[in-house]
């Protein structure tokens, strides 16, 4: 079974691919999708959806878990937010694939055992957790922690 877990951000959105075997987990690829800091977010926005579709139809996930939005003081980041985490899982979702939802301290929780790690805590833990050679870094290593965050909770044990 293929995971795809995403961190969607306004100016970079980190996503995780696991391949699942008999309990097993192995990284299949990580990456940051890149979105300009100017320009209209309408154009932005398409990009991000035409980077995921691609995305998706290279490693074809089963399953996949999208990074809830936490909240800030800012109304306007948290508007452009929801724009963001809203094209994830329509793109997600229009490729058929079931889309979990978990807050940032759920994946930590789930990662590390504590909801409050830090960066440096969840990129050491995944790095352990799928053998990397060299440690998965800032929104890659958010997405392949919602990505073990969503077989921890779903698919463990099955």
């Amino acid at each position: 079974m293929i995971l795809i877990g995403v961190d969607p951000g306004s100016r970079r959105c980190g996503y995780g691919v696991l391949h699942v075997e008999k309990n097993k987990i192995l990284a299949a690829g990580c990456g940051i999708i890149k979105l300009e800091a100017k320009g209209a977010i309408e154009d932005r926005l398409l990009y991000l959806s035409e980077e995921l579709k691609s995305i998706v139809s290279e490693y074809k996930p089963d399953i996949s878990a999208v990074e809830a939005i936490f909240y800030g003081k800012n109304i306007q980041t948290a508007f452009t937010l929801g724009h963001v985490r809203g094209v994830v899982v329509c793109s997600l979702r229009s490729g058929n694939i079931p889309v979990y939802s978990y807050s940032p301290r759920e994946i930590k929780k789930a990662v590390t055992g504590n909801g409050n790690a830090s960066k440096s805590q969840i990129e050491y833990v995944i790095q352990t957790i799928l053998n990397l050679k060299n440690p998965a870094k800032d929104d890659a290593a958010d997405g392949l922690a919602c990505a073990i965050c969503l077989y921890n909770k779903v698919l463990r044990g099955m």
